[in-house]
């Protein structure tokens, strides 16, 4: 920005130096609009009594800071906590904002005439099957539904003719395994800059797999498998949930995963897609980006401590466990192993135990069993089971190898509303 000098200031310092008096020390350059605001009038005034007038003149002269705030500029923002709201799990690496679990994302307000984001792929954007899917709402209202296809991708988000307060969120809305993005930039034409949206009083954390993601919800056909272009973690009942009380959330879900084995079409222990194993991470994908996996940033659990955990795993374990006693057990002792873990992690938090929305094989002798031996063993009673209604996909349909419908998912988010409105209520 350019110092303005009035004809007043010039002639009033010329007197003061042919009378010698001592004049105020002449400010540093007005710094750009982000900083404006520091500049205040006592950079300009001088100890002399004499000489306030003076000083008072050239503080006013020199303080642009109403007029710059007033001015469109266009302006580039990194995606971080002092620009934008973080939402769920979200890591920082190379200057980029990586975003893999469901449901992850940012928001913002601006008051502007345009807003849009540079993005990352990696190296799964080229597989049809496996590109992030994100979602883009404005006001609240969803208005993009896209994917990441290319290595480097900008998308407009928002464009008005004149200045409107506008609020920005950004949604990853597929799961982290199958591929994670990154912004790299956010773009606004805009009256200041950025400012994040203000923190929600409830916070709840979600454990859990494809139920939770939203697998398939957008395929009606059951003999169809898995494309994250299908998979949208806003249609599944943990993010309604989250919704309807009007809560912060992390979604920490992974399909195909379990506590102690994951899908399995053998009976053979799956041991590669255990939740337990990646629940102190950002996330975990098959996909890289110039090498770095999202696996490779540790979560700082101190940034999101919620008041209530919902684990809602089992679903593929009961592929490994079927009705073996032995591996029921097994189950249970790995699941008392892991409440441990989320406890540590979240020593104050409620953690509601659930399962039954596509089968309750493994919920009383798995999941009430493993909350009896937790409370045994550590004294601690701040947990509860939940037996969750079993989807009916004659009446709802099914999604995408078998999963549940939107219609089934919104029953879930009904249940899981209620009971955590019972707990909330006491």
């Amino acid at each position: 920005m350019k110092l303005k000098i009035s004809a007043l200031s010039v002639l009033t310092a010329l007197a003061m130096m042919l009378t010698g008096c001592v004049s105020a020390t002449p400010g540093e350059s007005a710094p750009d609009s982000s900083s404006a605001a520091d500049t205040s009038a006592a950079d300009s005034i001088t100890p002399d009594e004499s000489a306030a007038g003076t000083a008072e003149s050239s503080a006013a002269d020199t303080d642009t800071t109403s007029e710059d705030d007033m001015t469109l500029s266009e302006k580039t923002f990194a995606a971080n906590e002092e620009n934008v709201k973080l939402i769920g799990r979200t890591g920082e690496y190379d200057g980029i904002r990586w975003l893999g679990l469901s449901a992850s994302g940012v928001e913002f307000t601006f008051t502007g005439t345009s807003a849009s984001f540079t993005l990352v792929g990696d190296s799964m954007y080229s597989n049809p099957e496996k590109t992030p899917r994100f979602a883009v709402y404005i006001n609240g209202e969803r208005t993009i539904d896209d994917i990441v296809d290319a290595p480097e991708k900008t998308v407009e988000v928002f464009k008005a003719d004149e200045a409107a307060e506008t609020t920005v969120k950004f949604l990853k809305i597929s799961e982290a395994q199958e591929s994670t993005m990154g912004i790299k930039s956010i773009n606004v034409t805009s009256v200041g800059g950025l400012t994040p949206t203000a923190e929600k009083a409830l916070r709840i954390e979600f454990i859990g797999d494809s139920i939770t993601c939203g697998y398939g919800v957008d395929d009606p056909d059951r003999d169809h498998h898995f494309k994250t272009t299908t998979e949208d973690a806003t249609k599944a009942y943990a993010f309604k949930t989250a919704m309807a009380l009007d809560a912060d959330y992390s979604l920490v879900s992974y399909s195909g995963n379990g506590i102690v084995s994951g899908y399995t079409d053998n009976g053979k222990k799956q041991t590669s897609q255990l939740v337990p194993d990646v629940y102190d991470k950002v996330g975990k994908s098959w996909g890289n980006w110039n090498e770095f996996n999202i696996q490779d940033l540790d979560w700082d659990f101190s940034k999101f401590q919620p008041q209530y955990v919902v684990i809602n795993l089992g679903t593929n374990d009961a592929s490994y466990t079927g009705s073996d006693k032995e591996r029921v057990i097994e189950y249970a002792d790995g699941y008392t192993e892991f409440l441990k873990a989320v406890r540590e992690k979240n020593p104050d938090a409620h953690i509601v135990c659930a399962l039954g929305v596509m089968g309750a094989s493994l919920y009383k002798n798995g999941v009430e069993r493993a909350v009896k031996q937790y409370t045994e063993q550590t004294g601690d009673t701040n947990v509860s089971t939940l037996l969750m209604t079993q989807q009916d996909g004659n009446t709802n349909g099914w999604a995408a190898d078998w999963h549940p419908t939107e219609a089934s998912q919104d029953i879930a988010a009904a249940e899981m509303t209620e009971y955590l409105k019972s707990l909330i209520n006491g």
